[in-house]
């Protein structure tokens, strides 16, 4: 697999996020949602193309290889927990979200896994998948 960088991560959860919305997603959606240019978007698309992430349809329909789901969705994961955790701990929602941001590229697996055992302990209220 190749390597993804923190922009890349950010990219296919934004994909995945999409997906979740809507069925097709466009060059146009990402930058939107994103707040980039589409030149910075077509780039990263081709970066992403070539690491094995993503495919493009002809019809510029966005989706995620294998490969690019699985990052994803632990991407995304770690937000939405990181983030909640954050809020029930007294952060504000936009200034946890932004936090969780940082911190979803960074933790190592290991400390992501026994974070989210005590978090489940802690807070029973917080729903993470499985």
């Amino acid at each position: 697999m190749a390597k993804i960088y923190e922009s890349g991560e950010d990219y296919l959860e934004m994909i995945h996020m999409l997906h979740l919305k809507q069925n097709f997603v466009r060059a146009v959606d990402i930058a939107h949602s994103l707040d980039v240019s589409k030149p910075s978007v077509s780039r990263a698309m081709g970066i992403l193309r070539d690491g094995g992430f993503i495919l493009v349809g002809d019809d510029g329909n966005i989706t995620l290889t294998e490969t690019g789901k699985e990052v994803a969705e632990r991407i995304y994961e770690r937000h939405r927990v990181l983030t909640q955790w954050l809020i029930d701990i007294g952060v504000s929602p936009e200034v946890a979200a932004e936090d969780a941001c940082k911190l979803e590229h960074n933790i190592s697996a290991e400390s992501f896994s026994c974070l989210k055992k005590h978090i489940k302990e802690a807070h029973p209220q917080i729903v993470m998948e499985e």
